[in-house]
């Protein structure tokens, strides 16, 4: 199997392939023609009407029409044809197959962080699309203030014991925005030490939570998510749920202030309560290494059965954005400049989980 390329994560390159071909000349219907390029005069039969012939454009060539065949619109059969469902689906293997064959033959591009975007275009967003749509019934509102081109700092909340809330962002930015922009999420360490969950990770674009990767990665005009709260906002109680915990030291905000992006607070509601979490067995945690182990009304005492999340009814909203590219190039080092924009953009997220709970109906509907 071939290797795949690796190309620098700042390339443009279009992944689609190679350039277009240049159109090939068809020739009449018997397949013959002049040595000069010219069409052979047609006799017509005795008593048999001669058709009118295609004029000449003013660069020399046919003019093209319904006589000849070459511009002529599908019939009504051949729409049918397109649109049928079997048209569709051979479409859809067509595509598949060729899909396949890219991967096996190492024909596709990642780049430096290890991100596949064909991957994450095919596959994983195929699979995730339809637990967003149908299970959780992701409404996402303010859509318009990520901007549709250049870097930008999405701040979210963080919550629901496993990161389920992270993955739903990614699928509602690439989903509603008109540009379909894709994602980049700061995911902990703890992700990239988990075999399978790893490469997952890396192939859907998720990066480590550092203030390097980041800021090159916003540096170059990618979308990067980030939710301060990490595990303390995950792993919260049920009965803390919709209370933002700690936003750490405000390293995202230097980031943001030194690539001169803007900052989006975002408000995540329905995802407290997929897995609502009423104890912490730590000392089994400790023993796993994980941050906590989880229990909840159905997990562990159904087994595999309580891994499945309650069907909440989910509410993404997308604040105005925070602009930083007024400030001065040392403001990054200012400490309390970095203190008041972190808590700008906490009250601004926390404000905003109230007014959603308040218009909630129903936590499942």
């Amino acid at each position: 199997m071939a290797d795949a390329r690796v190309i620098p994560f700042d390339d443009d390159r279009s992944r689609s392939g190679g350039g277009a071909r240049p159109a090939r000349r068809r020739t009449g219907a018997g397949g013959s023609g002049r040595g000069d390029g010219s069409a052979a005069p047609v006799s017509a039969l005795p008593g048999a009407q001669v058709p009118e012939q295609p004029g000449l454009l003013s660069d020399g060539s046919p003019e093209t029409g319904a006589a000849d065949g070459g511009s002529r619109e599908p019939g009504p059969d051949a729409v049918e044809a397109d649109r049928s469902p079997a048209g569709g689906w051979e479409r859809r293997i067509a595509g598949g197959l060729a899909f396949l064959r890219r991967r096996v033959t190492g024909d596709y591009d990642v780049d430096e962080f290890g991100y596949d975007r064909e991957l994450t275009d095919q596959v994983l967003m195929s699979a995730l699309r339809p637990l967003a749509d149908k299970y959780f019934r992701v409404e996402v509102k303010g859509i318009e203030n990520i901007p549709s081109d250049g870097g930008a700092l999405i701040v979210a909340n963080h919550s629901g014991t496993l990161p389920l809330d992270g993955l739903m962002l990614q699928v509602a930015v690439h989903d509603n925005h008109p540009a379909e922009r894709h994602l980049r999420l700061l995911a902990a360490d703890l992700v990239f030490h988990l075999p399978v969950v790893n490469e997952l990770a890396r192939k859907a674009g998720h990066t480590l939570a550092c203030a390097e990767d980041a800021q090159r990665l916003l540096e170059t005009g990618e979308i990067v998510g980030v939710m301060p709260e990490g595990f303390k906002g995950i792993g919260k109680p049920f009965g803390e749920r919709y209370k933002l915990q700690r936003f750490g030291r405000g390293g995202f905000v230097s980031t943001a202030l030194r690539a001169g992006t803007p900052i989006v607070p975002c408000s995540i509601v329905g995802a407290e309560e997929i897995y609502p979490m009423i104890g912490n067995a730590k000392t089994l945690a400790r023993l796993l290494g994980f941050p906590y182990f989880p229990i909840t009304p159905t997990f562990p005492w159904l087994g595999p059965l309580g891994a499945l999340p309650l069907p909440t009814k989910w509410t993404i909203q997308f604040g105005e954005p925070i602009p930083t590219d007024g400030y001065p190039p040392e403001a990054a080092e200012d400490p309390m400049l970095m203190f008041n924009l972190t808590d700008q953009v906490r009250e601004q997220i926390q404000h905003t989980l109230y007014k959603l709970l308040v218009q909630r109906r129903s936590v499942f509907f």
